[in-house]
């Protein structure tokens, strides 16, 4: 089967973000190996916030991930966070990769995500044993980055400025949805006390 993205097929936007919006498990009917091992670091990153735009545009929280296997470069799990549109308070854009990626060995797998993770997702990383994070937002948001060098992991930041904008954007328009996608919905109640 010849697929679309291929090894002659320039890096563009498009193409990036057709990685993003189609089912992983399809991915292989879209894109050739060669065009992924040819993907860099940035690429990823861009594929992540791609997703996170894709979260924005639904009205939730604007970060996404994609986890990728480390020597084929093959994209094994991606998502975006959907807190408002499942209701769904602990599905950030990590948590939604991984479950994505589902029962899998993550040993020599690398997470791009556009912001530094929460706890909840720092601890998941460390329980399911990736390699290597790359973060694409420490501007708006960081913390966790030195927990999971201490648990052994790689931890490289990568930020990417569209993704840096977009969550200040967001942080700015939804300062309460934020809070919630945190903390719970507790500390937004109890903000003003």
């Amino acid at each position: 089967m010849k697929t679309v993205l291929n090894l002659q097929t320039e890096k563009s936007e498009a193409a990036l973000q057709a990685i993003a919006y189609m089912p992983t498990k399809n991915l292989p009917i879209l894109v050739d190996e060669s065009f992924l091992r040819g993907l860099t670091d940035a690429d990823f990153m861009r594929v992540a916030v791609l997703l996170a735009q894709k979260s924005y545009n639904e009205g939730g929280c604007p970060i996404g991930a994609v986890i990728i296997d480390n020597s084929t470069r093959r994209i094994l799990g991606k998502g975006h966070n959907t807190l408002v549109q499942e209701s769904h308070p602990y599905n950030h854009g990590e948590t939604s990769a991984i479950r994505d990626a589902g029962r899998i060995d993550f040993s020599q797998t690398t997470l791009f995500t556009t912001l530094s993770p929460c706890d909840i997702c720092a601890t998941l990383i460390y329980m399911r044993g990736l390699s290597r994070v790359v973060v694409g937002d420490v501007t708006n948001a960081a913390g966790n980055e030195t927990l999971l060098r201490e648990t052994g992991i790689q931890v490289d930041i990568l930020e990417d400025m569209c993704g840096v904008e977009l969550y200040a954007k967001f942080r700015a328009e939804k300062p309460d949805q934020d809070l919630e996608d945190w903390k719970g919905l507790w500390a937004v109640r109890n903000k003003a006390t």
